[in-house]
């Protein structure tokens, strides 16, 4: 993976949660349950967090064991979907069934951050 499709992936996933992030604020919060903004909210924080680990690996690239580091890439890419998705979708009142797809980005996230670990322990510099 190229550092520069992670610039573009982690700035276009940045951009997306804070679009995301002011709708919950402004065009959901008249419409939404407390619980249901809440949860739109962690949708959102976890989106933004990964995002911005997105840039961090692009920045690590040329420091970190490429496999791995390719690894973590697509564990972050796939847990905003999963993850973030999931839970966007519950908050706008998605059949409950969905919020079973949530823990699988969650264990997604966690592996992306184990998998950068790895990528920077195997690294050669």
């Amino acid at each position: 993976m190229a550092v520069r499709t992670l610039i573009v992936l982690g700035a276009g996933f940045s951009g997306l949660a804070v679009i995301l992030g002011a709708f919950g604020a402004h065009g959901l919060e008249a419409r939404l349950s407390e619980r249901a903004l809440a949860t739109w909210h962690t949708g959102v924080q976890y989106h933004f967090t990964h995002a911005l680990a997105l840039l961090l690996l692009a920045a690590l690239w040329e420091r970190v064991s490429p496999g791995w580091g390719l690894t973590a890439a697509v564990a972050f890419v796939l847990g905003i979907l999963l993850f973030s998705g999931s839970l966007y979708g519950l908050a706008l009142g998605a059949p409950r069934a969905l919020g079973a797809i949530a823990p699988i980005g969650g264990t997604l996230f966690i592996l992306g951050w184990l998998a950068l670990a790895v990528a920077a322990l195997r690294s050669s510099v």
